[in-house]
């Protein structure tokens, strides 16, 4: 009998640059002349149906004008479309146009499309390059920082996937001016939830100009409110995973109101947009919270008419009874032996650790159950 030691110590750097701006095409393509296009002989632009026409074409066309060989691919827009058989089909059709190990993937969209395409960059080739270039306040907030690829099943969102790095990020905030008033809301429920766990400041600032990006030409008319979201929400988010990439501990704090979120986005069989999930997800925490001492009833408040201002529900629908949104808690990527877990913020700009120092705690499900019955 035989027995060998196979030692692949290594350390990896990847690190990546994201830029803010508006109107990035030109600065993409001059990178892709430099440094970033080093190695890659062949592009795949991967958007979907909502994006394709408005930037999508404009792209493709820009990159061949410029000389690079490159493909198009879009997929039908929406969460729905966030699943293996769309990766499969992004696979097949980039494998038909002759993509291999030299090629690299631009993910062109919000959070859908960067998810996706990233997952597909991660295991293409067993690993290619990919860049996120977000056209949405929910995919500057979500996807900017940290590197989470996923699809959905029929039972959960986000359960198989990779965490994959990309070689940058551009954040378009021009191309927020096209979109319509409810992604608007969609997008600012990540940015609500990086406030409640990190930046009482930020938070505070939220209550005075969120609304003004829901009135008409909102976002055109407050181009500084934009770009302040969109850096505070890339710092916000770095500083934890620059500490957790791999979210052993830290990082799950980022899950702040989604396991109540994920579950609910999944029962409505996607009708509820990620946002709207999240922001019922986060009032519920916080008022699970309260129940248990981490946040006062005035802190409550303030949460839940922060989560209004943005145009975003705060109550579960009376059509999810409680016995299967607790049901499908138990599909929550925290979930540890069975138990179901939440993070919870304590207080404004902060977030509970428990003395074991772990950054979420685990409920009985019959106390779970009883909370939301007294919530609803």
């Amino acid at each position: 009998m035989s027995k060998f030691y196979v030692e692949l110590k290594k350390v990896v750097d990847d690190s990546y640059d994201i830029e803010v701006g508006r109107n990035l095409f030109d600065t993409l393509v001059n990178d892709l002349k430099g440094e970033l296009g080093v190695g890659i002989s062949k592009y795949a632009i991967i958007t979907d149906s909502n994006v394709k026409p408005l930037y999508g074409d404009k792209l493709y066309e820009r990159l061949v004008r410029e000389g690079f060989k490159v493909d198009l691919i879009s997929f039908p827009a929406g969460e729905k479309s966030k699943v293996r058989a769309t990766k499969e089909m992004i696979e097949d059709e980039m494998l038909a146009k002759g993509h291999r190990r030299d090629s690299c993937i631009i993910a062109l969209g919000g959070g859908v499309v960067t998810d996706l395409a990233g997952f597909v960059a991660g295991t293409f080739g067993r690993g290619i390059p990919f860049i996120n270039y977000s056209t949405s306040i929910l995919g500057s907030a979500d996807a900017s920082v940290g590197g989470k690829t996923a699809v959905d099943t029929p039972l959960a969102t986000n359960l198989i996937g990779l965490i994959y790095q990309p070689k940058k990020v551009y954040i378009d905030l021009a191309t927020w001016e096209t979109l319509p008033k409810e992604q608007i809301s969609n997008g600012l429920a990540e940015t609500i939830k990086h406030a409640c766990l990190a930046d009482k400041v930020f938070f505070e600032y939220l209550e005075e100009h969120i609304q003004e990006l829901l009135e008409p030409n909102g976002i055109h008319n407050h181009a500084e409110v934009c770009e302040h979201i969109a850096e505070k929400n890339c710092k916000i988010k770095y500083e934890v995973v620059k500490q957790d990439e791999r979210e052993t501990n830290l990082r799950q704090i980022l899950n702040l109101g989604h396991t109540i979120g994920r579950a609910i986005e999944t029962l409505s069989d996607y009708t509820l947009l990620h946002g709207e999930a999240v922001a019922i997800g986060l009032a519920m925490q916080a008022q699970i919270g309260e129940k248990l001492g981490y946040v006062s009833t005035e802190e409550v408040e303030r949460v839940m008419k922060l989560i209004e201002k943005a145009g975003l529900p705060t109550k579960l629908s009376d059509d999810m009874p409680t016995d299967k949104v607790v049901q499908k808690l138990y599909t929550d990527k925290k979930v540890r032996s069975g138990k179901i877990r939440f993070v919870f913020q304590e207080g404004i700009g902060s977030v509970k650790q428990f003395e074991d120092e772990n950054y979420s705690i685990a409920l009985e499900e019959d106390f779970i159950r009883e909370i939301i019955d007294e919530i609803r």
